[in-house]
């Protein structure tokens, strides 16, 4: 399938998404918000991809938004009721496109280089590691705007950075420099150039592909779910979770390829139907 703001390879069960708008700063078009979440579903369905990375092209990871879906966008326009249940349904739209992330049943991972800015950090807080350049720096741009972000970076980064220091991101929108975002444990790693970037993230993402595809959507879900609850409410769900996806079989490939030193052939995930 064709598309016009990202591009997609898969090799050896990993994806690779591309933003494809450098000459925009590749930022998040209207075709975007459609296509992004429709390829992540499909290549979640189709069962055979074990990791994804996203990465992106030119000088900057991701200028957000693109100002171009504001003109003449009847959605905005809150003066009314109608008008505010239509601003709800836009604002639902886009954060369903980032959803997709989350719920996919494999890892995403974010590489990310220069820029990363308003809805880039929406885009990358989705995602379940991010690595970056050196000279990557992240932005909540909305504050600067006069605006609330809305699209998840409120709702996610809270759970991974200190709570003083997302504050004082979200109150000020200063830059977050990637040595800094390291620090705090916002970004997994730092590479010194791009090609390395992408280079670094693809193999994370293969170390992941080469294990048990239902163990690591299951630690995925677990992970998320006890992020979300209380522990005595993630031991209850992992003790649900575990005897359904539990595999003996999984096991025993895992331990022989350990004593024999050789990789493990596992069965994809099964295909989801529609």
């Amino acid at each position: 399938m064709g598309y016009e703001s990202i591009e997609i390879s898969v090799d050896a069960k990993v994806a690779h998404i591309r933003l494809a708008r450098p000459e925009r700063m590749n930022a998040l078009a209207a075709t975007f918000w459609r296509e992004l979440p429709a390829a992540v579903r499909a290549l979640d369905a189709g069962g055979g991809v074990r990791a994804a990375v996203i990465s992106s092209t030119g000088k900057h990871f991701c200028a957000g938004i693109d100002l171009a879906m504001f003109e003449n966008e009847p959605a905005l326009d809150t003066a009314t009721v109608a008008g505010r249940e239509r601003f709800r349904a836009k604002l639902v739209a886009l954060q369903d496109a980032f959803h997709a992330l989350a719920e996919a049943r494999f890892p995403v991972i974010a590489a990310v280089q220069g820029g990363c800015i308003g809805g880039g950090v929406d885009f990358v807080a989705a995602c379940c590691l991010r690595y970056a350049t050196r000279d990557a720096w992240f932005v909540i741009q909305e504050i600067n705007l006069g605006m609330m972000a809305d699209v998840g970076t409120l709702n996610r980064m809270p759970k991974q950075i200190p709570e003083a220091v997302m504050r004082e991101l979200a109150y000020t929108g200063d830059r977050l420099t990637a040595e800094r975002a390291e620090r705090i444990g916002f970004v997994n790693g730092l590479f010194d150039t791009h090609d390395a970037l992408v280079a670094g993230a693809l193999e994370v993402a293969r170390r992941i592909a080469a294990k048990s595809p239902v163990a690591v959507s299951a630690t995925k879900a677990m992970i998320a779910q006890a992020r979300d609850h209380s522990v005595p409410d993630s031991f209850a769900y992992l003790n649900a979770l575990q005897p359904g996806i539990f595999s003996i079989e999984d096991i025993r490939k895992s331990v022989a390829a350990m004593k024999a030193r050789t990789p493990v052939e596992f069965e994809d995930l099964p295909p989801l139907r529609a």
